[in-house]
Parts: C-alpha cells; structure tokens; sequence
C-alpha cells in the first residue's frame, strides 16, 4: 500500500501526509512540482520529528512517477469528488496505490484517464470536499482494514 500526492499546494498537508505515512508505515510518493519548496519550513513543523521517519519518493514530474517501480508495483486508485465508486465498497489489495490530487485543482484529464480505479469518499448534501489529508486518512484506514495493513503493536 502506499499513498501518492499529485503536485501538493500546501506545505503543512503535505507534511501532515508524511507523519500519516510514518505512523501507519506507509511510503508516500511525492509527484513534483509542488506548490512551494519541499523544505519548506511549514511542511517540516506539520510533520514534526515524523518526517525523518517517512518512507518518501519523490518524481520530478508525472511521467516520472508512471514509468517507477513504485508505480509498476499496484493499481492506481485516484481519489476524487468526481468518482464513480464509493471508496468504502472498493475491494483493495496489498499494492494498491491510493493518490490523491492538487487542494486547488485535483488533477488534469490525463491523470484521471491513467487511474484503474475513481474513488470517492460519499459527503453531506452540499459539502464540496474534505481536507486533503483527512481524506487520506480516511481512504487509507479503510483500506488497511480490508488487506489487514495495520502496523502490528511492538511486543
């Protein structure tokens, strides 16, 4: 399992991203550019002594990213408020890659046509869309649960 960002905007998600990764020891792929520098102050207070810990990869660019072995390794699963499947009735597997798209603009046409799947999480009438790492959150618990991915507890 691992949880790719499409040219995230915003530092702090991006490091709130990394300390989810961190804590559930899922790697996070980082699909460049970004909205600000990766060093970016902000980003390294949001993930806080967890970024260390992250398991990262960063792809200079889209093409990049599609041609890795980190891509090659699982389905591509994009999350979004245009999805044709509710993500809590998905069937996922081991592998699967669960991304997720830009705050301001999700992801362009040809993303969307490379995804295996379109997954979106169901919200209240009238709710636009959740915060980019709760969302992440979300998906990724659900999916964790189902392949039984949880870190297991130290002894």
């Amino acid at each position: 399992m691992r949880l790719a960002l499409f040219q995230p905007d915003i530092p702090q998600n991006l490091g709130a991203a990394l300390r989810l990764g961190a804590c559930l020891s899922v790697p996070v792929d980082v699909i460049e550019p970004c909205g600000f520098p990766l060093s970016d102050r902000d980003m390294r207070r949001a993930a806080m002594d967890y970024a260390e810990r992250a398991l990262v990869k960063r792809h200079r660019g889209w093409a990049d990213f599609l041609a890795s072995p980190e891509r090659a390794a699982g389905r591509l699963l994009l999350f979004t408020t245009r999805g044709a499947e509710h993500f809590h009735r998905f069937s996922y597997r081991t592998g699967d890659i669960l991304l997720f798209g830009r705050e301001s603009a999700g992801v362009p046409e040809d993303v969307h046509a490379a995804a295996d799947a379109r997954l979106t999480i169901p919200l209240a009438a009238g709710a636009r869309s959740l915060n980019l790492v709760t969302a992440a959150a979300i998906a990724l618990a659900e999916a964790l649960r189902q392949t039984d991915g949880f870190p297991k507890p130290a002894p």
